[in-house]
């Protein structure tokens, strides 16, 4: 009997890359299932009707209906903390864990805690956003002691229009912010279309390449007791080793109490 470890995905209800992204990233993985809840959000502004899409109430209501699936982990595969604030996500993580009993981890905080292992300090960002949210998202890690001196952003506000920034385009973008003598690249929004992308570029440039989805997948695994290592042909992040455990006092929240046949056990297939 195999046991198989359940990781929870919230997402924007407009992303269309998260699921199939999330879903290929761990298709090798046999004993890890991956499960997504969405919540409305359409548009990306500097404005409070924008704001309030990232209500803690919507996100936990949306988490609330993930715990039913009792998964072992529950992720906010989005990135509206890196413009309004890691405490946002710091909190969003407290009361996921206390309403369902379930660890919680964000995108976001999960590329704090990155940079924060392997010593980065210089980022070159890439994202489709507007010139606000980037300023904001800059001003954000430069709080946290992580200077922006390179950056790209596509000036888009539709959400559903984030993935349809082609490769192509996002890979230059990733090129440009390259050469500024960043310590890494993170490619910021999880309806973007960079992950596929990480491998070839860290080749490339000969910096790592961080996704946004892919921090998730990282962080999630983690929380879940699976090695990250497990996830091959992604990017550098999976495969190093300073990134291999979970940090006792690294960005997550821990479930406050177990939950009930936690594990769904699946038999092989006979022969």
């Amino acid at each position: 009997m195999t046991k198989i470890s359940r990781l929870g995905m919230l997402t924007p209800s407009s992303n269309t890359v998260v699921e199939p992204v999330t879903t290929a990233m761990l298709s090798g993985i046999a004993d890890v299932s991956v499960h997504f809840s969405r919540l409305k959000v359409t548009a990306i502004a500097a404005s409070d009707t924008s704001d309030r899409q990232f209500a803690e109430s919507e996100i936990l209501r949306a988490a609330d209906l993930l715990a039913d699936a009792r998964v072992d982990v529950i992720a906010w595969n989005g990135t509206s903390a890196s413009w309004l604030g890691f405490a946002r996500d710091e909190r969003v993580c407290e009361r996921i864990a206390a309403a369902t009993g379930t660890a919680a981890c964000t995108s976001v905080l999960a590329f704090r805690e990155i940079f924060a292992r392997t010593g980065v300090t210089r980022v070159g960002l890439v994202t489709p956003y507007i010139d606000a949210i980037q300023a904001k998202i800059i001003a954000n890690f430069a709080g946290a002691g992580i200077a922006c001196p390179a950056e790209r952003h596509a000036g888009l506000t539709e959400n559903f229009a984030f993935a349809e920034v082609g490769e192509r385009d996002i890979g230059e973008m990733a090129r440009a912010v390259a050469g500024a003598g960043v310590d890494a690249i993170a490619i910021m929004c999880t309806n973007m279309r960079g992950a596929r992308l990480a491998e070839s570029l860290e080749a490339e440039l000969g910096v790592p390449v961080y996704d946004s989805i892919a921090t998730t997948v990282w962080k999630s695994l983690l929380l879940a007791g699976i090695p990250p290592g497990r996830v091959r042909g992604w990017g550098g992040l999976f495969a190093n080793p300073r990134l291999g455990q979970l940090h006792q006092h690294a960005s997550c929240i821990s479930a406050p109490r177990a939950r009930a046949n936690q594990h769904e056990e699946i038999s092989p297939p006979a022969h």
